[in-house]
């Protein structure tokens, strides 16, 4: 497993924190510092389930400098959505649990950190 954290994130600490009272194996990427290219970010969108804008934080500065509000959700511009996260890892959504069966989540609650760990 491995999981993608900003320190400074309180859902991203409680992930941690679960993580090890579990006992879980995991890697911790700091994505803010390691910034994932276009293509992880696309493989672990693939992984997720999920498109661009739906790890998307849209209430950030970075976004509102953007417009990423009035951007289209669609095919044609899912390019520009990926482009946007890894140039501001800001964005991404926190924390994402690479699970050991190819999956992945958001894991912003305890459900789903404990769902990460029984995949």
């Amino acid at each position: 497993m491995e999981i993608w954290i900003n320190p400074a994130c309180s859902k991203c600490r409680s992930a941690i924190s679960l993580l090890d009272a579990e006992g879980a194996e995991y890697t911790v990427r700091r994505y803010l510092e390691d910034v994932p290219n276009p293509d992880e970010i696309r493989a672990v969108l693939e992984r997720l389930g999920l498109e661009p804008w739906d790890i998307t934080r849209t209430g950030e500065a970075d976004a509102k400098e953007l417009g990423l509000k009035d951007w289209p959700r669609d095919e044609a511009n899912r390019d520009r959505w990926v482009e946007a996260l890894a140039t501001h890892p800001k964005l991404i959504q926190r924390p994402i649990i690479t699970a050991e069966d190819g999956t992945a989540v958001v894991g912003r609650t305890e459900e789903a950190v404990r769902d990460a760990m029984s995949r």
